[in-house]
């Protein structure tokens, strides 16, 4: 069965797939088709960059290993003029690389092998962030509902008690909705630079706010871990 096409009316949105392997370059392309994307196919890192310039994508999915430059770099010289959603795959799964293509600006980082239904999930994702207005007064999920503006929580019918850093945190995840968050950059935007590597303290918090919010906390349904990278709220 095929993904669901994208939403929006009018053109399909471009989308630039980079990969040096032909057949993963081919499935991906009749993949996104399928989904109702228009693919602009690029083998190298220059390629890729040549054909954004000269037809300017929605979205990028960006192999990590390219015969050229990397995938990291192809991403930080898009984020030079673009803020169009990033995606990076890779085989390669390590932390490091992973923090790498995110600090360069990447929105999300999937590691092959991968199902397509979730590819196309996940970058449908990306791109409704894309479309948001930047503050969203009210975030539903599920029966959670996090008001921004009146900064309070309900679970169903009943409020849920927050700590200021809590719902900062809450917060933070819930407007990055689908996105992974790095925990320095969590720990940064909530605690401030001078927190970025006190990993423990978010942690600690996390696990607390889940109590609070998760159905069940041990099998967390709304804050998600990435092991040993950060964590994102469920799309």
């Amino acid at each position: 069965m095929s993904a669901a096409a994208p939403t929006n009316s009018g053109a399909p949105q471009r989308v630039l797939v980079v990969d040096d392997e032909p057949q993963i370059l081919r499935a991906l392309r009749l993949v996104l088709r399928d989904a109702g994307f228009e693919v602009v196919p690029a083998e190298s890192g220059a390629e890729a960059l040549d054909r954004a310039a000269v037809h300017p994508p929605q979205a990028a999915i960006v192999d990590l290993m390219l015969p050229d430059v990397d995938g990291v770099e192809v991403t930080r010289r898009l984020r030079e003029w673009s803020d169009i959603p990033i995606l990076v795959l890779s085989a390669v799964g390590e932390e490091e690389e992973k923090v790498r293509a995110l600090r360069a600006g990447a929105d999300d980082y999937v590691t092959k092998p991968f199902g397509s239904r979730e590819l196309v999930a996940r970058l449908q994702a990306t791109l409704r962030r894309g479309g948001r207005s930047p503050e969203q007064p009210r975030i539903q999920a599920d029966r959670l509902e996090i008001d921004l503006a009146a900064r309070t929580v309900r679970n169903g019918d009943e409020p849920v008690h927050l700590t200021p850093i809590e719902f900062q945190l809450l917060g933070v995840l819930a407007r990055n909705r689908g996105r992974l968050m790095t925990h320095r950059s969590l720990l940064t935007e909530v605690w401030g630079p001078q927190c970025a590597d006190d990993v423990q303290t978010l942690r600690t918090h996390i696990a607390r706010l889940r109590a609070k919010i998760e159905p069940a906390p041990n099998s967390p349904r709304h804050i998600v871990t990435d092991p040993g990278v950060g964590y994102r709220f469920a799309e």
